[in-house]
């Protein structure tokens, strides 16, 4: 149930961004989701790939410091009130939403939203209670 996603600190300059993409490109490691946070000095490229072991060896090869964090991909209804249902629930149960970043799969029909939680075991536990599609990683990774 749980998706493995790099965590990537960037310098803030110039083509930065470039060199990891091509470190990936380079490798036949395709890009399934991204959110990008940055600050004056630096930003923090989060990533799901097709290959999460061979894309963090690549890049700290590249020499990039990069991290591990579990995420849970959600599937969310793509209707008005889709995402609020979900966090209320989840907020109601003192589950907190430390981040998150969305994609829209290939069908359109539900929106894909990759939610990194403080209590992530407690989070999939509410989902699977309320019947919410949670994305395994397998399938994230060959979207």
């Amino acid at each position: 149930m749980k998706v493995e996603q790099l965590s990537i600190f960037l310098e803030n300059r110039a083509g930065r961004l470039a060199e990891v993409t091509k470190t990936l490109s380079d490798n036949n490691i395709n890009l399934r989701a991204l959110s990008l946070a940055d600050t004056s000095d630096f930003g923090i490229l989060r990533l799901i790939v097709s290959d999460f072991e061979k894309a963090r060896k690549v890049l700290k090869e590249a020499g990039f410091t990069v991290g591990r964090t579990s995420v849970v991909a959600v599937e969310v209804p793509d209707r008005p009130g889709g995402l609020h249902d979900i966090l209320e629930n989840l907020g109601e149960r003192g589950v907190n939403v430390e981040y998150m970043y969305a994609f829209v799969q290939q069908s359109g029909k539900n929106a894909v939203i990759i939610f990194r939680f403080d209590k992530l075991d407690q989070a999939i536990e509410v989902l699977q209670e309320l019947d919410i599609p949670i994305i395994p990683g397998t399938q994230l990774y060959e979207m």
